[in-house]
C-alpha cells in the first residue's frame, strides 16, 4: 500500500515539527509550510498531497485563505483545520468553505491520526452500496437525472457536472444511495466525520454543520437546475433523497 501524501502547514516550528515526525513514524510521506504562501505554491505548483493540514492562524495568510484559493484554483485535496481556535463558528467557516474536517490542537495524537485515517478511507470506498444502481459500471451511480462517479468523485446533474467538494459528494452519495429514505442528522454527519464524533455545543450541535452543508449542496444543484428539489427535509430528523 502507497503511503499517503500529507501536506501540513502551521507557524508554530515546535508543533510542526512534532507533528510532521509523529505522521512520518506511522509511514505518511509528509511535506511541511511554516506558512501558507509557501504550501500555495506548492500546491497549486503540482506537489503531490493526498491531504491537508491546516493551521488557522497563520502570519501573512491564514489558513482559511489558504483553502479558498485551493478551492479557487480547483485543487480539491481534503484538508483538515488543526487549530486552537475552539469556537463553533470557526467550525462552521472552516467546513463551510470546503474543509472536510476541524479538530482542536488539543486532541492527542492518536485522534487526529483516526480522523487521517477516516477520510482517507472515504476516499477509497468503492461501490453504491446494496440500495445503489449502477447500471453495469461499478464505478457510476445513476439515479434519475443525477449520475455520479465513484471513481473520480464527479457529479452530474442533467449532464451538467456539479462543482460539490469531496465532502459534499459524499453526502449526495449517501443520501441518493438511500433514495426514498429518511436520514438523519447524525448519519449524515457521521458520513463526514466517522461514527460518534461529538461536534459544536450540546448534544446535537451537530445538526448546524448538517444544515450549512445540505444549504450550500443545494445551491449548487440550483445552480444547474433552478427546479431541483430532489433533497427534502424531514423535520427534526434529517433529509432525503426523494426517489
Amino acid at each position: 500500500m502507497m503511503a499517503t501524501d500529507v501536506v501540513l502547514v502551521d507557524d508554530d516550528d515546535l508543533f510542526r515539527e512534532s507533528l510532521a515526525r509523529n505522521l512520518a513514524d506511522e509511514g505518511f510521506n509528509v511535506v511541511d509550510f511554516g506558512d501558507g504562501p509557501s504550501a500555495l505554491d506548492y500546491l497549486l505548483g503540482g506537489g503531490q498531497a493526498s491531504l491537508v493540514i491546516l493551521d488557522w492562524k497563520m502570519p501573512a495568510m491564514n489558513g482559511i485563505e489558504v483553502l479558498r484559493r485551493m478551492r479557487d484554483a480547483k485543487r480539491d485535496v481534503p484538508v483538515i483545520f488543526l487549530t486552537a481556535l475552539t469556537d463553533q463558528i470557526y467550525e462552521e467557516a472552516a467546513l463551510a468553505t470546503g474543509a472536510v474536517d476541524f479538530v482542536e490542537k488539543s486532541r492527542s495524537f492518536s485522534i487526529v491520526k483516526r480522523r487521517i485515517e477516516l477520510i482517507m478511507s472515504g476516499l477509497k470506498t468503492g461501490g453504491a452500496g446494496e440500495d445503489g444502481k449502477a447500471g453495469g459500471d461499478d464505478n457510476c451511480l445513476e439515479l434519475g437525472s443525477l449520475t455520479l462517479r465513484l471513481d473520480t468523485h464527479r457529479a452530474y446533474w442533467k449532464g451538467q457536472e456539479l462543482e460539490l467538494t469531496l465532502t459534499e459528494f459524499k453526502i449526495v452519495h449517501h443520501l441518493a444511495a438511500r433514495q426514498g429514505a429518511d436520514v438523519s442528522y447524525r448519519e449524515i454527519y457521521d458520513v463526514v466525520h466517522g461514527s460518534g464524533f461529538i461536534a459544536g455545543s450540546g448534544e446535537e450541535g451537530y445538526r448546524a454543520n448538517v444544515r450549512t452543508f445540505i444549504k450550500r449542496i443545494r445551491q449548487k444543484f440550483r445552480n444547474v437546475d433552478d427546479g431541483f428539489e430532489q433533497i427534502g427535509n424531514y423535520a427534526g430528523f434529517g433529509y432525503r433523497w426523494n426517489a
